[in-house]
């Protein structure tokens, strides 16, 4: 069956940085749309930023964007989110997701398959 898991979370400082990696197998790796999700408490799960297929094509959250960065190996079948600047409002658990186009795993409703999730908490 297709697994998603992720790994990297934890505590960090405002400003620090942490990379998210997330593992991808009983899939077709390289025929899937990747994405980085997140969640905080009591609220919806929002997007983050997808990459393509082939990596060469990538879409952010306005919140995110000039500190994020979403890439993918297809050799070894992951995708990192590096988060650099980071913010008290950007703590989350943050979820990889699966989907078969661009458009639809920028939506939560539309994506295919995801990972357990793991935690990401900013100090002030």
């Amino acid at each position: 069956q297709v697994q998603l898991v992720e790994s990297g979370g934890g505590l960090v400082q405002a400003g620090g940085s942490l990379r998210l990696s997330c593992a991808a197998s009983g899939l077709t790796f390289s025929r899937y749309f990747m994405a980085w999700f997140r969640q905080a408490p009591g609220k919806e799960r929002e997007f983050v930023a997808a990459i393509t297929d082939s990596g060469g094509s990538i879409r952010s959250a306005e919140s995110v964007k000039g500190r994020f960065t979403i890439s993918r190996d297809n050799a070894k079948n992951t995708v990192a989110l590096q988060m650099n600047s980071l913010k008290p409002e950007d703590t989350a658990v943050y979820y990889c997701a699966a989907g078969t186009s661009i458009v639809r795993v920028q939506a939560w409703q539309t994506v295919n398959y995801w990972g357990q999730g793991t935690q990401v908490t900013v100090s002030s």
